[in-house]
């Protein structure tokens, strides 16, 4: 009996996914429109992410421009920005706003590095978590006669394979985070 493993995939996909969006929004000296994807400003009497009202552009290394659609929401804009505590600074114009990325010290550097860590970390919980859900139910087809012993441990070897290779791509994820950081 071939076991179904496309849940298991897919929830391993997720963990990547996951990963993937947090380093994202780990802010390094460079400018990402990325960082942005958390700020959500007062737009019309709605909280609005600010990538549906504006347009997030890179200026340049470590400069991002927002162009409002609606110039009047320039201000509103500036604000959320600073209320979100990014450790950005921000400047208008008659355009729209420049966000600035201030170069990292020693210190901040180290503690992004720790972040990075603990997303790393967590990330490896959820993928052990998934993988304790799939072995535990393999025990109870056992149990119940669905597989035998010799299946049971094949399949896990099996899930194994797909356990290594997730966490060797969140350890290559990591490892280029800290580097972008160290940079």
């Amino acid at each position: 009996m071939a076991y179904d493993f496309t849940a298991f995939k897919k929830g391993l996909l997720t963990v990547e996914e996951w990963l993937s969006n947090e380093y994202l929004t780990v802010r390094t000296g460079r400018a990402t429109p990325a960082i942005l994807d958390s700020v959500w400003l007062e737009s019309y009497g709605a909280r609005t992410p600010i990538k549906h009202v504006a347009s997030i552009s890179i200026e340049d290394a470590r400069t991002i421009r927002v162009s409002p659609w609606d110039k009047a929401q320039i201000k509103a804009i500036e604000k959320a920005i600073a209320e979100a505590n990014l450790g950005l600074g921000t400047s208008s114009d008659s355009q729209g706003v420049r966000v600035f990325f201030p170069e990292l010290t020693a210190e901040r550097r180290t503690a992004l590095m720790k972040v990075v860590r603990e997303k790393l970390e967590h990330a490896r919980v959820s993928v052990r978590s998934e993988r304790d859900e799939i072995w535990s139910d393999l025990q109870e087809k056992e149990r119940d006669g669905e597989i035998a012993e010799d299946e049971k441990f094949r399949l896990k070897e099996e899930m194994q394979k797909f356990v290594d290779s997730t966490n060797s791509k969140l350890e290559e994820m990591s490892i280029r985070k800290e580097k972008e950081i160290s940079e």
